[in-house]
């Protein structure tokens, strides 16, 4: 048997600022929309992404709920060109992210910046090379 990723969850502070960051924000459809928990669709061939209350989600887990800095994963976007990845970063920083990282030139050939959503998780966005 093999192991493909259906969902990435997310354990975040405040549920309804991050579903107004992926879903108004990032423009992500919502699938699934819960007290504590919001799914959303990212398209076709990529798994989901939830978003759940962290105390919820630790409690679900049976661990605490503790934790800052980089969490060790970050998402990464591949997009058509470096338009879209201005754009992206700029629908981030105006959906209350912030931009970790101002897009650039990649040494690899490409164009690509990082952003964090409102719970520090990272997003980068880039060109292929």
């Amino acid at each position: 048997m093999s192991l493909a990723v259906t969902a990435i969850m997310l354990g975040v502070e405040d549920l309804a600022r991050s579903k107004k960051f992926y879903g108004d924000g990032l423009g992500c459809e919502i699938a699934m929309d819960y007290p504590n928990f919001v799914s959303f669709t990212l398209g076709e061939g990529s798994s989901s992404l939830a978003v759940y209350e962290r105390e919820a989600a630790a409690q679900d887990a049976g661990v605490p709920s503790e934790g800052s800095g980089f969490r060790g994963v970050s998402f990464h976007y591949i997009v058509a060109s470096s338009d879209v990845v201005d754009e992206v970063i700029g629908k981030a920083e105006a959906a209350g992210g912030s931009v970790v990282k101002k897009p650039e030139e990649a040494q690899w050939g490409g164009y690509y910046g990082y952003f964090s959503d409102p719970d520090g998780y990272l997003g980068k966005i880039a060109t292929g090379a």
